[in-house]
């Protein structure tokens, strides 16, 4: 297959069926890969569409820096959007951010920035808020949590692949990170079939989950649409260590952190339902989190049976 330009082979990325992986021999589970991106995450889709809808409407001109708070891909995928069309690039990160991203970033040529203190994304968004407001003719913040472009990369893009290569979908389980994912996927699989259910992975409360956050913690990101969610399911990170890497063992499949949580999500589920297909959508690959050991003996104690929380319907 032939790209004019490395932005046109974003997308388009595989649905795999897991073969190992689901506790009920009636429900079958299918992976979306977005690692398979040309940055290696799902963010890549809304980074182009964000972009492009901020050139077409006049909000970014070359004279401006793209400035995003982030904790990494969205950035990186900023970052190769912004140098493939020519734009300058700040990101405002927190401090967990692994080493991998930051140095993504800065290979791209982006500014990094770290915000004082910032031990979630909320500290960084608030600086990079403040940022704007003070120097508004230099920035251009496409904020992912509050730019419609974001779900409806998801809606026109994600959900038609989804939907062209897997027509039967009877729940789709993705980690609520901006909501961008869950809302633009959501409702283009229930236009489709009104009985699909979407199901929402998240962390406990202060329990650090990479790319994902806990609505409990007081931000709720504005494009994210809670009407169209049929559930949330609550995973500790120790459980979402553990699913990653039986990810790996049982399926050869290397994802992010975030993916453990989705996995561990679809398997409950997939525990309650009578028959059918599940839909999961992996955001990224492992490689940006390799610094953080979890593929490595220190983690071999970890089992699925780690303490999870409540089931919100």
């Amino acid at each position: 297959m032939l790209f004019q330009s490395i932005l046109d082979a974003i997308g388009d990325t595989p649905l795999v069926r897991l073969e190992r992986s689901s506790p009920n021999a009636g429900v079958s589970i299918y992976a979306k890969l977005e690692g398979q991106n040309p940055t290696g995450s799902l963010k890549d889709r809304i980074a182009l569409y964000m972009v492009n809808a901020a050139v077409e409407s006049g909000d970014l001109t070359p004279e401006k820096t793209i400035l995003e708070p982030t904790s990494g891909n969205t950035g990186i995928s900023l970052a190769m959007v912004s140098r493939a069309k020519g734009y300058r690039l700040l990101c405002v990160l927190p401090d967990i951010v692994t080493p991998e991203r930051e140095q993504l970033l800065r290979a791209y040529g982006a500014e990094v920035l770290y915000a004082p203190d910032a031990r979630s994304t909320n500290d960084a968004i608030f600086m990079a808020q403040r940022m704007l407001q003070e120097d508004p003719d230099k920035y251009y913040m496409p904020y992912q949590y509050g730019n419609d472009a974001n779900p409806r990369a998801h809606y026109e893009t994600t959900a038609v692949e989804i939907l062209r290569d897997l027509p039967q979908v009877d729940a789709f389980v993705a980690g609520l990170g901006t909501g961008g994912t869950l809302t633009g996927v959501g409702h283009r699989l229930k236009e489709h079939s009104s009985e699909v259910k979407i199901v929402a992975a998240v962390p406990h409360p202060g329990d650090l989950v990479q790319g994902l956050r806990s609505l409990e913690e007081g931000f709720i990101p504005p494009v994210l649409d809670e009407s169209v969610l049929d559930g949330r399911i609550v995973v500790d990170s120790r459980s979402s260590f553990a699913a990653v890497k039986e990810l790996m063992e049982n399926e050869g499949i290397f994802a992010g952190i975030s993916s453990g949580a989705v996995m561990r999500t679809a398997q409950r589920l997939a525990e309650r339902m009578e028959g059918g297909n599940i839909v999961v959508l992996l955001a990224d690959g492992g490689w940006k989190y390799l610094s953080t050991g979890l593929w490595t003996r220190e983690y071999e104690d970890l089992k699925l049976e780690g303490v999870e929380g409540k089931v919100w319907w």
